[in-house]
């Protein structure tokens, strides 16, 4: 039976959001927004053209060129999601997702009152389906009677942290498309590499231009959680304008525009000017950094993680601490989430919010928290070589390292003797 509580603990209501950088927004962009806040004037539906030029030559530097008449602007990627899911599914079709898959990805199909089937991913990477499993699901959904036309993958992922092998991208790419599939490629984060000269990321844009849509929101590498905005590009195709155009007229029944002051720094963060591009190089060597020392902690006491490559969290399953987890009255992924939330004194959302099974010991862990203290402290962590010695990222990475020591000793203690 579906949870609820007075938090709003349920598929649709409740959330994690976005794992934030921790970070003083940069001050060339509060600048740019302080700048345009005079501004009266309501933004076109679909983003200004100053806007949309920017996209497409942040796009085209990502080999994926594009032409404004192919790009729509949102307030986030939440409402770009919603719109092309109404225009792609609303009819009566069925959507596909990974497990996990992000968490407000089925939600938004929920809204609309479409099914949604979740396909297990591979071993060694989250965000895109196994291709197997994937026609396999789609065979099976047909089977009884059902019409899938949507598949919604991220190369990038959240909430595992991993970027999918081309290989893979491209067998999951082949077997969607030869099956009539649609594809809506998540790429909020893929400016967040981890190690980008040795990580390769391809978009499956790149691959089958014709049948995907690329959506990016903007807090992933270039904006501020706070200020919702994101773009999406469409195919240059029949198609392609027909579902550009559809969105637009769903985003326009939503009133969903970007504000003023948002669209100006988004449109001033796209055009990738250096004081952007060196904030965000610092920051995904920072998270780097974060991630690293957090996956350590949680590996070390036992649980299970792949090691992050991108993003600002890593994702665990914690299992093999079952034992000592049913002790502390912890039995699921909701109560493993009230659990290290409390423990932590950070946000630890379980993995039934990312679609897995809610008898599974999984928790996305987010590296902003790490950061804490004030403004001036977080910058120092920016620039230090060494951000794990500053006194607050010291004092919370040794709380994660207590948790997750006390919990692996506990199991120790209640091995048998050998």
């Amino acid at each position: 039976m579906r949870r609820t509580d007075p938090e709003g603990h349920g598929p649709v209501r409740y959330g994690p959001p976005l794992p934030g950088d921790g970070l003083p927004v940069l001050p060339e962009l509060t600048a740019v927004v302080a700048a345009a806040a005079d501004r009266a004037a309501a933004q076109p539906v679909g983003g200004a053209p100053a806007l949309l030029e920017s996209a497409c030559g942040y796009w085209t530097r990502r080999a994926l060129p594009c032409v404004p008449d192919q790009v729509a602007a949102g307030p986030g990627a939440p409402a770009l999601l919603l719109a092309l899911t109404a225009a792609l599914a609303g009819d009566g079709a069925d959507i596909l997702v990974p497990r996990p898959c992000a968490a407000w990805w089925a939600p938004y199909a929920r809204v609309l009152g479409r099914p949604v089937f979740h396909v297990p991913t591979p071993a060694e990477s989250g965000g895109v389906p196994d291709p197997y499993a994937l026609l396999e699901t789609v065979r099976r959904v047909r089977a009884e009677g059902g019409d899938p036309k949507l598949l919604v993958l991220s190369v990038a992922d959240d909430p595992t942290a991993t970027v999918a092998p081309p290989e893979l991208l491209h067998e999951t790419v082949e077997a969607a498309t030869a099956e009539g599939l649609h594809l809506v490629s998540d790429e909020t984060w893929r400016d967040t590499l981890h190690a980008p000269h040795d990580t390769v990321l391809l978009s499956p844009a790149e691959m089958r231009p014709e049948s995907v849509t690329v959506v990016t929101d903007l807090a992933g590498a270039l904006l501020p959680p706070g200020w919702p905005a994101a773009v999406a590009r469409f195919p240059a195709s029949g198609t392609g304008q027909r579902l550009h155009a559809r969105v637009l007229d769903i985003l326009t029944a939503l009133g969903a525009r970007l504000a003023a002051p948002v669209a100006a720094a988004a449109c001033y963060a796209l055009d990738e000017p250096p004081p952007v591009t060196e904030r965000r190089e610092a920051t995904a060597r920072l998270h780097a950094r974060l991630a690293a020392a957090a996956h350590s902690a949680v590996t070390a006491a036992g649980a299970l993680a792949r090691p992050p490559q991108a993003g600002r969290h890593l994702y665990a399953d914690l299992s093999p601490l079952r034992e000592s987890l049913t002790v502390q009255g912890v039995s699921d992924s909701q109560e493993l989430e009230d659990f290290l939330t409390t423990r932590l004194g950070m946000p630890a959302p379980g993995g039934h919010r990312f679609g897995d099974d809610l008898a599974a010991l999984r928790v996305r862990l987010s590296t902003g928290p790490l950061l804490g203290g004030t403004d001036e402290e977080r910058t120092q962590s920016l620039v230090s070589p060494t951000p794990w010695e500053q006194p607050f990222v010291h004092s919370s990475l040794a709380s994660l390292r207590s948790v997750f020591d006390d919990l692996r000793d506990d199991a120790q203690r209640r091995e048998p003797p050998r």
